[in-house]
């Protein structure tokens, strides 16, 4: 009998995230999650306990994975409104040069799983904590450099970005260009 094949979790976790984002959490079946990681059945759950285990863990690879992204992106050089843009432009682009059209896996899970699912709600919701928070560091700064009125609540502004990042993550999953799109970058830019 020959040696067990030997896997990487932290490979196996991401190629999981990929076939959670594609189909769905209900969608993917134990056979899909095999055939993509290249481990027995077995293996898969000794590895990971379950295919409910193995998804939170993919799904809080991806939350990690964005949210560095996502960081980054606010972190370059420019003016807060520069970075602000150059985030959902980016957003923009990323969805629409994905052709399965996955859109963002945490709003997908949201959507999906996080009504009857504690566990996946929470983590969306501190997904989504993240990204606002980013967001609110970044109009903060603007309002200290004078570019974003100094009057208007930070916090209220971040959660309106979040909000229409979300609204923009389902879009672009059916939209057939990025007219659209950036129609809402536009609006939202002008009205900050």
């Amino acid at each position: 009998m020959g040696r067990p094949k030997q896997f990487d979790p932290d490979v196996a976790v991401e190629r999981a995230m990929d076939v959670f984002w594609r189909k769905g959490y209900a969608a993917t079946t134990p056979q899909d999650l095999v055939d993509e990681l290249g481990i027995g059945k077995g293996s898969l759950y000794n590895a990971f306990g379950s295919k409910h285990a193995l998804f939170e863990r993919a799904l809080a690879r991806y939350r990690e994975s964005q949210a560095a992204w996502l960081a980054e992106l606010l972190d370059h050089p420019g003016t807060a409104k520069d970075r602000l843009r150059g985030a959902l432009e980016a957003l923009v682009e990323l969805d629409l040069g994905d052709p399965d059209r996955r859109g963002c896996m945490a709003v997908n899970a949201a959507a999906e799983s996080a009504p009857s699912d504690a566990e996946t709600a929470d983590t969306v919701r501190k997904m989504f904590a993240r990204t606002e928070g980013a967001f609110r560091a970044t109009v903060e700064e603007g309002q200290r450099a004078g570019e974003i009125d100094g009057g208007r609540d930070a916090a209220t502004l971040a959660a309106w970005l979040l909000a229409t990042v979300i609204g923009m993550r389902v879009m672009a999953k059916t939209a057939e260009d990025a007219t659209q799109l950036r129609r809402v970058v536009d609006a939202v830019m002008g009205s900050l």
